[in-house]
């Protein structure tokens, strides 16, 4: 069993807040995490909606549900019972009381806005990913603050690892234990059919799923873009509204997800279209047939591939760091643009690059130098992440660092 790095928070969470709703697709390991929670500091009972008995109950009588189980109390797989969501509500509001309730969810309910509205101040929400390479190996690296910091870790390029490799692998726990890429597509063609049957279905019905499957694969070969809804659209063959619904479905089971575009004032005509990233490089790679091998011949797709790897690293490590940051990307219509730029509350910003190469030049940190200039003292450091082994600076606070310290 891998440890969470995101155990501390929700522990730290529920000795203050009433309810929290821990997110996540599912297989990432949620239930794991959750019925693993040290007894002495949350002793709740735990129950699933995966439970025929317990999925009848709920659904019959929310709010009795609710009124009858004992407090802490785990409710795994919520969002079978989307009801349930509002009988909490009522119970928080007659107990405020902190540590009720820990929920956990396969699909994003609160993107429904009455339950989003009926919850706010009442729940907190955090978002467990796959697995991070950094938690694969035990350890709790904290990136956003290395960088923020300019503080990054001196040994990150010391250790042999596969690139190729880890993309194809992906971050959820039963593929990461697969031996062999074989295996591993066996449990993502499983794993697709049940997010289809179980965590679409409960949320919406379809009636074209071989349409879903089609565009999932679709958005895998568009990782790392600005994705073109009508031309999607065309090569679908389905109207642009049954399109927006169904990447919608696929947003709320977070298969995939969407970066937003950063638009300061910079005196510069910037896009403003968000950016498409498969929320798992592995299954990304089954998806379009891509094996360790497939990439090293194809540069395009595995540039895409491993920009997608690693924005959903640092993404992951968000949801731990000592530091707050919100997620961008940067891009102007001339053609300057950062994978990722970070904005703390105090308005500083940091900015990172992604290159799988292993060579790094002064081109390479041309959009990192036009968001310094624009930004002034505002700008705390600018990281090209590639695949080399040292830690090179390349300027006033710019360094190109070896991918590996995200995990170092």
């Amino acid at each position: 069993m891998y440890l969470r790095n995101i155990t501390y928070d929700i522990l730290e969470a529920l000795a203050d807040s009433p309810a929290l709703f821990l997110r996540g697709a599912r297989q990432v390991g949620k239930s794991t995490l959750v019925k693993n929670l040290p007894a002495a500091e949350f002793p709740a009972k735990y129950v699933t909606l995966d439970n025929a008995t317990v999925l009848a109950l709920a659904g019959e009588d929310p709010t009795g549900f609710i009124a009858g189980q004992p407090r802490p109390l785990i409710i795994d797989e919520v969002q079978r019972v989307p009801a349930l969501l509002l009988a909490i509500k009522e119970a928080v509001d007659k107990d405020r009381k902190p540590g009720q309730f820990l929920l956990t969810g396969s699909a994003n309910l609160l993107t429904l806005p009455l339950i989003s509205d009926s919850l706010a101040g009442r729940m907190e929400i955090q978002t467990l990913w796959p697995l991070s390479r950094a938690e694969i190996y035990g350890r709790k690296t904290d990136f956003p603050l290395a960088l923020f910091s300019r503080d990054f870790n001196q040994q990150a390029g010391v250790a042999e690892y596969n690139l190729p490799a880890l993309l194809v692998k992906g971050g959820y726990p039963e593929a990461v234990k697969r031996k062999n890429q074989k295996r591993r597509s066996a449990w993502f063609d499983a794993y697709l059919t049940s997010i289809i049957e179980r965590d679409i279905n409960d949320i919406a019905r379809i009636q074209d799923a071989a349409a879903i499957i089609r565009l999932i694969r679709l958005l895998a070969t568009r990782t790392a873009g600005q994705l073109n809804q009508s031309e999607v659209s065309r090569t679908m063959q389905i109207p642009n509204a049954t399109l927006g619904r169904y990447m919608g479905l696929l947003e709320k089971v977070f298969l995939i997800h969407f970066l937003p575009a950063w638009a300061p004032n910079l005196g510069k005509r910037l896009v403003k279209a968000p950016k498409l990233y498969m929320t798992d490089c592995g299954l990304a790679a089954h998806l379009v047939g891509a094996d360790e091998v497939r990439l090293a011949k194809m540069p395009e797709l595995a540039g895409q591939f491993i920009e997608t790897f690693v924005i959903n690293e640092i993404l992951k490590h968000l949801t731990w760091s000592s530091i707050s940051a919100m997620p961008y990307h940067f891009r102007t219509h001339a053609g300057l643009d950062v994978d990722l730029v970070l904005e703390r509350p105090s308005g500083e910003i940091a900015g990172v690059e992604i290159k799988g190469s292993a060579q790094i030049s002064h081109k390479h940190f041309r959009g990192l130098k036009a968001l310094q200039e624009g930004l002034g003292s505002k700008f705390k450091t600018g990281a090209v992440l590639y695949g080399g082994r040292e830690i090179v600076p390349f300027g006033d606070n710019l360094f190109a660092v070896p991918i590996s310290v995200l995990w170092a």
